[in-house]
């Protein structure tokens, strides 16, 4: 969740489809990513936010919340250039397995 940059923790159209399901808008996108099949290792250090990002199991949003926000999607990382000649060094510079 890029560590709560680029205001996705306060995002108006994640925020308004959560206020839907009494959620908020961290647990709405890792809810959008679960339905998508996409598997989620969120971080905290605060227990509060630890037992936030486990509470989105009672919930499922609606097709019409999930093209909303599919339609935020960028086309990019907001993280990572993945285009940059210095990422793939940096990629490549890791070592993986023996």
């Amino acid at each position: 969740m890029a560590e709560g940059k680029h205001g996705i923790f306060t995002h108006p159209v994640l925020t308004n489809i959560g206020s839907k399901y009494n959620k908020t808008a961290a647990q709405t996108a890792l809810r959008w990513n679960i339905q998508r099949g996409v598997v989620i290792i969120p971080k905290s250090t605060h227990k509060e936010r630890m037992e936030e990002n486990l509470d989105i199991w009672d919930f499922q949003l609606s097709d019409e919340d999930m093209a909303a926000i599919n339609a935020l999607d960028l086309g990019h990382s907001e993280i990572i250039d993945h285009s940059l000649a210095e990422t793939a060094k940096w990629l490549n510079g890791w070592k993986i397995h023996d």
